[in-house]
């Protein structure tokens, strides 16, 4: 036999065993027809892009602390009371925005020195959220009507520099890596909850909603605001270290 003959006869050998071994155990079967990809489709294209917000709801408002110099930039070195206690005596009467607070949760923030069961300042957590390798002061605040005001603050420049400031119906409140998230019932859809990832954001040098999504969930009976882990990312929890 000429080679070329050879060489046309060994190629239809191992064609013919490759594909005799297509229906045997172990090897690849089709999975069907493959769907076409759809991608986004516009409505409204004539439709003009907004050019102003509505509504400046202060997300990315950031606030020097004022009379707190911070040692080294340490946050751990500034108890949280004194912290909140500052910035309410800047600013006396505020009820509403990132500054808002209730009067009478005033009151007794004044009073947590001589009244500490009934200080509303909880025990503060720290975690490098913005990526500086520091940690940042986190501190919640318990308000009337199973409200919880949530506060970040950032130490830089020999003092404090508040990044976060939000106050809702908190269900719990997370650490998943550099992200902390919100968990905040829903009163106008029973069984679900809003879940709101805040992100540091360097452009805005504050922490801002990034994520935000409505979830379904069994409805639970006296829910306390808690900080948890580990997360649903498995990010370990932090570590508690009281001040």
């Amino acid at each position: 036999m000429k080679p070329r003959g050879v060489f046309v006869a060994v190629c239809g050998l191992l064609c013919a065993l490759f594909l005799g071994g297509c229906g045997g155990e172990g090897a690849l079967e089709s999975a069907g027809a493959t769907p076409a990809a759809v991608g986004p489709v516009r409505l409204w294209p004539e439709l003009p892009p907004a050019t102003d917000p509505p509504f400046d709801y202060g997300e990315s408002d950031t606030s020097r602390v004022p009379g707190l110099k911070i040692s080294g930039d340490d946050v751990r070195s500034v108890d949280a009371v004194a912290v909140v206690r500052a910035e309410v005596r800047a600013r006396p009467g505020v009820y509403s925005g990132p500054d808002g607070m209730y009067e009478e949760t005033a009151r007794a923030i004044a009073a947590c020195g001589s009244a500490p069961a009934g200080c509303p300042v909880m025990r503060p957590y720290y975690r490098d959220l913005t990526g500086n390798g520091r940690d940042e002061l986190i501190v919640g605040i318990r308000m009337p009507e199973q409200q919880v005001g949530i506060r970040v603050y950032l130490a830089e420049n020999g003092g404090l520099t508040r990044i976060m400031s939000t106050v809702d119906q908190v269900v719990s409140v997370e650490l998943a890596g550099r992200d902390l998230i919100m968990r905040v019932a829903s009163a106008g859809i029973p069984g679900y909850e809003y879940r709101t990832a805040w992100s540091w954001d360097e452009q805005q040098h504050s922490m801002l909603p990034t994520r935000d999504e409505i979830v379904r969930v069994r409805p639970s009976a006296g829910a306390v605001p808690r900080l948890v882990g580990p997360t649903p990312t498995g990010v370990p929890s932090p570590v508690e270290t009281a001040p």
